[in-house]
């Protein structure tokens, strides 16, 4: 095993993909217990759809696609927690009404445009085309995610717990929720390119629903979120390079596995 991952460390390749998917990975285990605490966590995949429609959009423009998908997830995160909270329109009806019309405008713009987009690599990811500039770009973004999560800590812990207090308290609640959205859109958009449109939501529920079987404070969930999040990272990029197998689809079978092991666990508990 240990021959195996050093020659996976061999591959400069291999080293950018670890680097930046293993952030990214923290990043989202973080988040994702906020999210799923708040019943908020498929914002996740419907940001990812909105980043799929911006990524698509810039590349038919000939633009740079953080530049262009990073203020449009931005932008999506904040209507969505706006319409949540003011309108009729439940949480979940308005994730999917921006996500299904950002991804049909990203799929006119690349059939209209006629340039030979990748489609698949968006859909699926493409974890081990990552450049130098591209890891540079993911590893300042994630750390700008990290020190916010830690700086806004304690606030983003009273919102997930109990927002009607914290607003009582006098703590500006809709300011911590939009930080909560603010770092969930950077993650997601460095995600895609890790896991894709479709598997970057697994990286947000999987490992914050796999600890909470067992941890029960708020910190346990979080250190063990992260801990799996990063573990089930390693392990499926380790079984993509043994068995071939696509990168992005390894790491949420890995954390499937470990969310069942956990969840076994949980049951025995319970019994004896």
């Amino acid at each position: 095993m240990i021959n195996i991952v050093l020659q996976m460390l061999s591959y400069r390749f291999i080293v950018n993909a670890l680097v930046v998917g293993a952030l990214v990975a923290l990043c989202a285990a973080l988040l994702g217990v906020s999210l799923v605490l708040k019943r908020y966590s498929m914002i996740g995949d419907g940001l990812s759809h909105v980043g799929f429609g911006a990524l698509a959009i810039a590349t038919a423009m000939n633009a740079a696609p953080l530049t262009v998908a990073i203020p449009v997830v931005v932008l999506a995160a904040f209507l969505l927690l706006r319409i949540s909270e003011s309108s009729s329109i439940r949480g979940d009806a308005a994730i999917a009404l921006i996500s299904t019309t950002a991804l049909a405008a990203g799929v006119i713009a690349v059939s209209v445009s006629g340039v030979n987009t990748d489609v698949y690599s968006y859909m699926f990811g493409s974890i081990l085309d990552m450049s130098d500039s591209d890891v540079k770009q993911g590893v300042l973004l994630s750390a700008a995610v990290l020190i916010m999560f830690v700086l806004f800590y304690n606030k983003i812990f009273a919102v997930t717990f109990d927002e009607s207090f914290s607003r009582a308290s006098g703590v500006k609640t809709n300011i911590y929720n939009m930080v909560i959205a603010i770092l969930t859109a950077l993650t997601i958009v460095l995600g895609m390119r890790v896991m894709g449109t479709l598997l970057i939501a697994s990286l947000i529920i999987f490992p914050a629903l796999t600890s909470m079987r067992l941890c029960k404070t708020f910190k346990a969930v979080v250190i063990c979120s992260a801990t799996v999040s990063l573990f089930c990272f390693f392990a499926g990029v380790t079984a993509s390079y043994i068995y071939s197998l696509p990168t992005g689809a390894s790491v949420v079978a890995v954390n499937a596995v470990m969310f069942m092991l956990f969840s076994i666990t949980a049951f025995i508990k319970r019994i004896f």
